[in-house]
């Protein structure tokens, strides 16, 4: 075996069955890399991504899909949906940050040419901040509104109530007119919502003060990066937990809690033949364990370099979807009460969609005894949920942006000011769904910018440029490693990302697509321009992965294969490589390219560093390769 030594770094090559060597370029350790800021603790790592994919999705979102879908006949696409794709992509971000020790764009140095997928995932999360806050704004409302000593939505008294409210339903027509109290809350005093998409309506100044209140707490969880944000989900990551206990105590004791469990778990089995139930369950997983977004990348790079990654991947996952079961306890004894109290199925409860979270739970504490009391406790908890997830979710965009240009970020107080710019700008957009018409902007949001299609694409990609062109052998043996071991299961992982994750993802695509319908918002149906715009925020992500792929092949040198050698080679640090060695290589001398990795090594020869502080590198070509990129000096072995 051999080994070669230049500027004192030792590069290294590990042979494969096939004779060929793995290819890497070798950057020097630099400044930034040792000084990066990195979780105090395991607890704060843990908390942290169990706060972002514990969120929302998880309280009223797996339960309305539950209900929707057959009840219990549910839980068996979305358990296989959990083993095949959930945690296999979970487990591969969070992996994947710690390894590379980067956000979500520097991350896919790995593989240079996809490093479109950062790009593509950090716009998604940029998409999603700017629309998931508007959920904490409505919580807040609810929260501030409850302070009475009545809840405003319990009754008809109020200004904005119509001669169709009402709060008794025994022997009502099931097509009667009638409406309850927290409906019209819903609709005519907390949206005041228009009958077009076209009607945008006034601004909503209660939720403008809410969404400005909503950005501030958001930007002082997290201003000074990991080390604020690691300690505030001591407290926002673990309350909700407290919170959900309390109600199902509280719902299984009301009368009617028992039906409600009942339709939970006991599964329409005929349901398992409806192709609805397996999207709507795919969807849930890739939802809840919030992956395609590139936050948890953001999550994993803060850790060091030996954390046992494997393990709390596996450990987050399980509590994320253990949440969803518990929380599915707690809500459908309320909704068996609710329907024991308006003498309807459970069934016919609970709306979709936002509707459960607004309608169906503020209808529920209004009927408990203390109720204000009640509202506050409930409406604090979604707070907490959304709070948590919006804030690693901001978190995750500023650190791919920070990772490209750290001398500038990282610099003084840029970083600050930089958080306080990006919580501005997405303030700005998330005042077009707070005007009376911004229910209808939300919903183009929620539905095309960052959830259903876009995050199986990203899904697919990840799995597919890990598994297939890096290597999903050459990834374990990277996480072995990292945590000194080799993962059990390895072989159901790679299985994993190399065929079922990327067939999962292809199917659910295919079938979403095939089954698609123009968008709806009650009897509402949104006009073929307004899809157009969904679908442009859904091209504007996906895009940027053949976009930068394009633009690299440009800009390197040589044949095609040539280009592809160079852009597929991944951009590694001497800490990440495995001390084997093999009998011969050839070392090319030159500088590292530009953090965006568009450098080829024939550019390396004379080109200067990116910017000050780059130090030299060295690239290690395949021995293997019948034509060397450039003219190599030999190096003695």
């Amino acid at each position: 075996m051999g080994e070669k030594s230049t500027n004192d770094v030792h590069l290294h090559y590990k042979e494969d069955g096939s004779g060929d060597a793995d290819r890497v370029v070798v950057e020097q350790e630099d400044d930034f890399s040792k000084e990066r800021p990195q979780w105090d603790n395991k607890a704060e790592f843990l908390l942290s991504c169990v706060g972002f994919a514990v969120g929302l999705g998880n309280v009223w979102r797996f339960p309305y899909l539950c209900y929707k879908n057959g009840g219990g006949a549910f839980l068996i696409p979305y358990i296989i949906c959990m083993v095949f794709a959930g945690i296999p992509l979970f487990f591969l971000e969070v992996s994947l940050g710690q390894f590379m020790s980067r956000g979500g764009i520097l991350c896919w140095k790995i593989c240079p040419i996809f490093q479109g997928i950062g790009f593509a995932t950090t716009l998604i999360m940029s998409f999603c901040n700017m629309y998931y806050i508007i959920i904490l704004t409505w919580a807040f409302y609810y929260m501030f509104m409850g302070f009475t000593s009545v809840l405003p939505w319990s009754h008809c008294n109020n200004d904005w109530n119509t001669d169709n409210c009402t709060t008794n339903f025994t022997n009502v027509d099931e097509n009667s007119s009638l409406v309850a109290p927290v409906v019209e809350f819903w609709n005519n005093k907390a949206l005041g919502i228009t009958d077009d998409i076209t009607n945008a309506g006034g601004m909503r100044w209660e939720l403008v003060g809410c969404l400005a209140l909503s950005w501030v707490v958001v930007y002082f969880c997290i201003f000074k990066g990991v080390k604020s944000t690691g300690k505030v989900v001591y407290f926002t990551a673990t309350f909700p937990y407290v919170m959900i206990t309390i109600l199902l105590i509280r719902g299984a004791l009301l009368p009617g809690a028992i039906d409600g469990i009942k339709f939970y778990i006991i599964p329409e089995w005929h349901r398992l033949l409806d192709g609805q139930v397996w999207i709507d369950a795919g969807t849930q997983i890739f939802f809840s364990y919030a992956v395609g977004l590139g936050a948890l990348t953001a999550l994993g790079s803060y850790n060091k370099f030996n954390n046992n990654c494997y393990r709390d991947g596996i450990i987050i996952s399980i509590i994320n979807s253990c949440t969803s079961l518990y929380a599915g306890f707690a809500i459908f004894s309320i909704i068996g009460f609710m329907a024991h109290e308006q003498g309807t199925e459970v069934g016919k409860v609970v709306d979709s969609g936002p509707g459960l979270a607004f309608i169906a739970y503020p209808r529920a504490v209004s009927l408990m005894p203390v109720a204000p009391l009640w509202s506050f406790f409930f409406f604090f908890m979604i707070v907490l949920l959304g709070l948590d997830s919006q804030f690693v979710g901001v978190e995750g965009v500023v650190t791919a942006i920070g990772d490209l240009i750290p001398h500038i970020i990282y610099k003084g107080y840029n970083r600050e000011i930089f958080i306080a710019i990006v919580c501005f700008l997405s303030f700005l957009v998330g005042l077009a769904m707070v005007t009376e018409g911004g229910m209808y902007v939300f919903q183009i949001f929620d539905f095309y910018s960052a959830s259903g299609l876009v995050l199986l694409c990203m899904a697919f990609f990840e799995t597919v440029v890990i598994a297939w062109v890096y290597g999903g052998k050459r990834f374990i043996d990277n996480i072995e490693l990292m945590i000194g071991y080799r993962p059990a299961g390895s072989w159901w992982m790679l299985l994993c990302w190399h065929f079922l994750t990327p067939a999962i993802s292809v199917a659910i695509w295919l079938f979403f697509c095939v089954t698609w319908k123009p968008m709806t918002y009650g009897s509402y149906n949104f006009p073929i321009w307004a899809e157009g715009i969904g679908w442009a925020f859904l091209i504007a992500s996906s895009s940027m992965i053949p976009l930068v792929f394009i633009i690299k092949l440009l800009m390197a040198r040589g044949s095609f294969l040539e280009r592809w050698r160079v852009l597929t080679t991944p951009q590694l640090k001497p800490h990440q490589l495995r001390k084997t060695y093999a009998d011969s290589a050839i070392v090319l001398s030159g500088y590292q390219g530009s953090e965006m990795g568009t450098q080829t090594p024939a550019e390396m020869d004379d080109s200067p560093p990116p910017y000050p502080g780059r130090k030299h590198v060295d690239t290690i070509e395949d021995p293997a390769a019948s034509k060397p990129l450039i003219k190599p000096e030999p190096t003695a072995v």
